[in-house]
């Protein structure tokens, strides 16, 4: 992979709405924590634009 972002999931998904739930689940985020290595596409940047406020993007 050329370009990639690494992101985690830093808030839990309780009392959040069904779409974050999946978006996260889509991003392979399943726990507290958990981090991933994702391609930085422009779907992959969308998906972490709107989940913002569970997720953290670590260098």
């Amino acid at each position: 992979m050329a370009n990639t972002i690494k992101v985690k999931l830093v808030k839990g998904l309780i009392g959040t709405k069904q779409s974050h739930r999946a978006t996260v689940r889509g991003l392979g985020l399943r726990r507290l924590n958990s981090e991933r290595e994702l391609e930085d596409t422009p779907a992959v940047r969308g998906m972490i634009n709107k989940v913002a406020y569970l997720v953290k993007v670590v260098s």
